[in-house]
């Protein structure tokens, strides 16, 4: 008893200090609202547990799916939201359910998969959670001794393995990714786990971003942070393409170039990356993380979200890394406070880089979405969506060649019919304004976002379509066909269905940039077991055909094709 009364003193004492330190800080934030939609409906069951299903089961298919598809449509996401009687905090924490679409001859069949990760395999043994998650901090094992469960709320959060994010490849191996230092290679046949991977056996890095990307020769570049005594540093990594023997995994990965922080103890977040021909380009923006309050996060008993926050008086930096001598720009190219978690396309023009990207002007949705506030209905539920703010896409244009006689205070772009701005406002700073990549009517469908492009063709190139989610509640509820060719946009929707992040796949012999189809999986909260995966014409955007899966499915985050001959 007196050493927990010694802990509350503790606590008291650290949250006079940090008054003491920020007293401009308020406890609570104004509350901004964007919009003032009302009447939602519940998507509740789209955040609810289900069982995995690790034996093929068949599919109702409905309309025609192409017979060129063959492969596997590989999904990733949260599909345990409790464990006994502890439940998880945030979306992001649930346990990572892997999913199989197996296409075939126009049929599919359908498995899913839990991952066999430390995270999941400690807290089903345990009955409880037992390993910390984002929005989720685990409590003192009550099997404990009280001098024992007192310390080890001194312990630092250990980084989950619970790769819940994405599908990636290395290689040519598919792993399964979230944004620690563990990743999981994983068998795209069986979605059996083959080998936990740790990033910080081969590179000196604290985690990695579940976005590489990847060049045509299948070398792949990724970022990394890291913590040393000197301060924070952001790590552009690279990975080779090919593998000298069979059990290789990261071997041969290496540091391109380290860049510090602007602030040594509160970095940057960042979930991607954009990537040129010639450059790597990486967003330093507005949403920081506390390491101190990260470090301490067990002892106050808040968990790793509870170290994030939102600065707006901070402006947005584009750092310019060159991918074939790893220098960084000299120039900075700065931009008012943005948002971003997803790019969609990069490349060079003209002595021009250009990025496009989904952006919002605020940075505090990410803690919003807990499971607490995806379970609300009724005004509660409208309250969550109106205080978020939407993303909408953007696209900036950097003037590459800056230097001594380049001239101050006008705008550098020369682009014809390009409403963007880059202006010289110091030697080496460049400020820069956006052009919107959509028109009004973007409005009426929430903005975009998990924005995906003919990726193999086109990434690092000019381009003219791209595809995503509208977001007409707080997941996605529309699927968007976006023309870059007078900013025109086609959508798929249905009331009630919430389709996930779309994945183009090229048809056969395809000469134009959307000769192919969308595929997406489709959420039905309102209708029991009647999830289905979509395939759409890329070129019209017209409903081909329907794959209906007999069982429930949450809603998912990041997914890939895996073609097969």
């Amino acid at each position: 008893l007196l050493l927990e009364r010694k802990y509350f003193h503790m606590q008291i004492d650290y949250v006079h200090l940090f008054k003491k330190k920020h007293p401009s800080k308020p406890l609570i934030q104004n509350i901004n609202h964007y919009t003032n939609v009302r009447g939602l409906p519940s998507i509740e069951k789209i955040v609810s547990s289900v069982e995995d299903t690790p034996r093929p089961i068949s599919t109702q298919i409905i309309g025609t799916i192409p017979e060129w598809i063959n492969g596997n449509f590989l999904r990733n996401g949260p599909g345990k939201f409790e464990i006994g009687n502890h439940k998880f905090n945030h979306w992001v924490d649930g346990m990572a359910l892997l999913h199989q679409f197996k296409i075939s001859n126009g049929q599919v069949t359908y498995k899913s998969r839990f991952l066999s990760s430390d995270s999941y395999q400690t807290n089903k043994e345990h009955n409880r959670i037992a390993i910390s998650e984002f929005g989720t901090v685990t409590m003192p094992d009550p099997c404990k001794n009280v001098f024992q469960r007192f310390l080890s709320r001194f312990e630092s959060h250990k980084p989950t393995d619970n790769a819940n994010m994405s599908f990636v490849t290395y290689k040519g191996d598919y792993y399964v990714s979230t944004e620690t230092n563990i990743m999981h290679k994983v068998d795209p046949e069986t979605l059996e786990t083959t080998e936990k991977v740790d990033w910080s056996k081969f590179i000196a890095v604290n985690g990695a971003t579940a976005h590489p990307h990847t060049e045509p020769d299948g070398t792949t570049y990724n970022m990394g942070n890291s913590y040393t005594s000197k301060g924070s540093y952001y790590n552009i990594i690279q990975v080779p393409p090919t593998k000298k023997t069979e059990d290789e995994t990261l071997e041969g990965a290496s540091v391109l170039c380290s860049i510090p922080s602007v602030d040594k103890t509160k970095p940057s977040y960042y979930h991607s990356f954009a990537m040129s021909e010639n450059y790597v380009v990486f967003i330093e923006q507005p949403i920081k993380l506390d390491l101190l309050k990260i470090m301490t996060g067990k002892l106050r008993r808040k968990s790793i979200s509870d170290g994030l926050f939102w600065d707006p008086k901070l402006n947005t930096i584009f750092h310019l890394i060159h991918k074939h001598t790893g220098k960084v720009s000299s120039i900075k190219y700065l931009a008012k406070p943005l948002s971003t978690f997803h790019q969609i396309n990069a490349f060079e023009e003209d002595g021009f880089l250009i990025i496009d990207l989904c952006a919002s002007d605020d940075g505090q949705a990410i803690t919003n979405y807990n499971i607490q506030n995806m379970r609300k209905s009724g005004e509660a539920l409208d309250e969550v969506y109106n205080t978020l703010s939407r993303a909408f896409p953007r696209r900036f244009v950097l003037p590459l060649n800056v230097g001594p006689d380049t001239p101050y205070n006008q705008n550098l772009i020369t682009r014809p019919n390009s409403i963007a701005t880059s202006v010289r406002i110091a030697k080496n700073k460049v400020f820069c304004t956006h052009e919107d990549l959509h028109g009004e009517d973007l409005h009426e469908y929430g903005g975009l976002e998990f924005p995906q492009i003919n990726y193999h063709k086109f990434n690092t190139h000019p381009y003219r379509y791209f595809y995503g989610c509208g977001f007409r509640h707080l997941v996605g509820d529309t699927l968007i066909k976006m023309d870059l060719c007078g900013k025109r946009m086609k959508v798929w929707e249905h009331p009630g269905q919430y389709p996930s992040e779309p994945v183009f796949v090229p048809s056969p012999n395809a000469t134009e940039e959307d000769d192919g189809v969308i595929m997406s999986v489709v959420i039905t909260p309102d209708e029991d077991k009647s999830t289905f995966l979509l395939v759409l014409d890329a070129k019209t955007f017209e409903e081909l055909g329907r794959a209906v899966v007999p069982v429930n499915i949450p809603y998912g985050f990041h997914g890939t094709f895996n073609a097969t001959a």
